[in-house]
This record gives C-alpha cells, structure tokens and sequence, in this order.
C-alpha cells in the first residue's frame, strides 16, 4: 500500500508558518530505539519531543474538509477527548482563533497543539515519536517542507526477543513480527530515497554502541548544535555501555532455532540489505519437521494477518 498523500486543494501549498524551526519526527518499531533518541533529544535546550499523541494515525483526514466549521469542531472535539493529546494541555479558545487565521489543514491544526506546548515549556521547536509515522511521510513534508524524519530500525530477530520477552506469547507471533519489520524497512526505503534531505534512517546497533557520535550526527542533520547536556543524558541512560547487550548475541543464546529460521527466510533480502548476516542455523530432524508443519504455516498466517490489519488501520 502507498503512503497517504494529501489531496486537499492547498496541498502544494507550504503550511507551516509558525516561528519555529521544521518539527522533528521519530518513527519506526517499538524496540528499535526511537525512545531512547526522543530522550536525548529532548534534552536540548531547543527542543520539546511529545511521544504518542497519535495525531496522524488518529485524526488525519478522518474528518472531512477541515474548512467546514462543523468538520473542524467535530475534529476538535475528539482530539480534545483523546488522553494522548490532553497532555499537551491545550488551549480550545486559542486554538479555534489561530486556526482561522492560515490554511484550514490537519498538519496546521496538529502544528497548533504542538506548538503552543513547545512554548509552554519554554522551547522553540517541537516534534513527536510514533510507531509508523513514517507511513505519512508525504503529507508531513508536503505541509512542513522544514521538517525532519528520524526512522530507527534494528536486527528483527534481536527486536523480536526484545518484545518475545515482555509480552504474552501468541501463535503466529514471530510472523505477524517478521511482517511488521519487513514492511518498515520497505518504508524506510521509499522515504529515504524521495526525501534525502529530511529522511534519516538509523541503525539500533550503531546507536547503541556509538551514542555520543550517532547524536552528534543526528544534530548536525537536523541544524541544532550538540550541547553537553546531551551527554549527561547519554551516561544517565547507559546507552555507551551496552556492550552489545540487546544486539547481536543475544538471539544467539535465547532464541528458538525454528523462529529465526522464519525470520531469516521471509526477511532474508532486507537483513542483507541493512547490514544484517543471516546465522547458519542447522535444525534437527524433529525441528525440522515441526518447523515445515507447524511453525511455518501458522507464523505464515499471522504475517498476513499483520498486512490485513495494517491496511485497514493505515488506510
């Protein structure tokens, strides 16, 4: 499926307008480091980094032609009700009378939430971390031509026993997960290749293990110096002394055998792509069998269940 795009009348139109610098987007799977990034960046002095407000996957073109009044006050109304939003604290009365005074847009609306709380905290760019974000890269830069997209992507079989470990186990887990991953790089892809300018994918591995230069690199790339308290940050998080933990080894001595035989079947191409070896896993004749009768067809089945939600959740 092909990222959203704005059809609306303005959408040639540049529609950010306010005083702040281009917003600041982080986006990729959960696990793969977008939070620790958000973290960090939103120690800089000049930047206030919101996570989740879900103004994009939630509201975007849910609502009609935002210059209807009565589409804009339906829209209103149920960002206003949403707790993720609520967060934010903001103001309905000023909100109503700016949004009249530019382009009746969602990416100006959204803009208007996020930038009155930047001020609020005494900051003077504002950017936000979500899952999948990516998948509205068109509308984003059509409506912010200045904003900046970090997409973070890690090893899926390392990812995948970050998030084995802390969630229920459900069959077909590793397939709707090998799903989710493949059609994340394929949007990193994509977005990096029309928008190289304001698209940066980066790499859990290298962030983890080079903390200090993989952010000095993501402030140079977004035009914002690299201050000291950034590295405060770093020690407090103990991103520099990982050591590898939660990268390579770790599928080496936890992992079942046949669910990184799935993973490096059906993601073998993109894994080789992104600099990710496959590891030469010999399964026993019993695991053999179980893996070509069980665990294949019913991960095969939750891969695909992951593209049928995926459609009907990003379209």
């Amino acid at each position: 499926m092909s990222p959203s795009r704005d059809t609306k009348r303005h959408s040639s139109v540049k529609e950010y307008t306010f005083a702040s610098r281009g917003p600041i987007f982080i986006g990729g799977l959960a696990h793969s480091g977008k939070t620790e990034l958000r973290l960090l960046l939103s120690s800089h002095p000049n930047i206030s980094l919101t996570r989740r407000t879900y103004m994009w996957t939630r509201f975007y073109n849910r609502y009609g032609d935002l210059g209807s009044p009565d589409n804009f006050e339906r829209c209103l109304t149920a960002m206003l009700s949403e707790k993720h939003v609520q967060v934010l604290e903001p103001d309905p009365i000023r909100i109503r009378r700016e949004f009249w005074q530019g382009l009746p847009t969602y990416a100006r609306l959204f803009a208007l939430f996020h930038d009155h709380y930047a001020s609020r905290v005494g900051k003077v760019r504002w950017g936000d971390q979500l899952g999948f974000i990516e998948h509205y890269a068109d509308p984003i830069f059509a409506a912010y031509p200045e904003a900046k997209m970090f997409h973070m992507i890690r090893d899926p079989r390392t990812r995948y026993q970050s998030t084995k470990s802390l969630s229920r186990q459900r069959k077909g887990k590793v397939g709707w997960d090998t799903g989710r991953w493949l059609y994340s790089v394929s949007l990193a892809k994509r977005n990096q290749r029309l928008y190289p300018n304001q698209y940066k994918v980066i790499q859990y591995e290298s962030f983890a293990l080079q903390p200090e230069q993989t952010l000095r690199d993501v402030c140079a790339f977004i035009g914002e110096d690299y201050v000291t308290a950034m590295r405060t940050v770093i020690e407090a998080t103990s991103l520099g002394d990982k050591q590898g933990d939660g990268l390579y080894s770790e599928f080496e001595l936890e992992a079942n055998s046949r669910e990184i035989t799935f993973v490096q079947t059906y993601a073998r191409h993109d894994m080789l792509a992104c600099g990710y070896s496959p590891e030469p896993i010999q399964l026993s004749c019993s695991d053999r069998l179980l893996f070509y009768c069980v665990d294949l067809p019913i991960n095969w089945a939750g891969m695909m269940a992951w593209h049928t939600l995926k459609n009907r959740r990003l379209a």
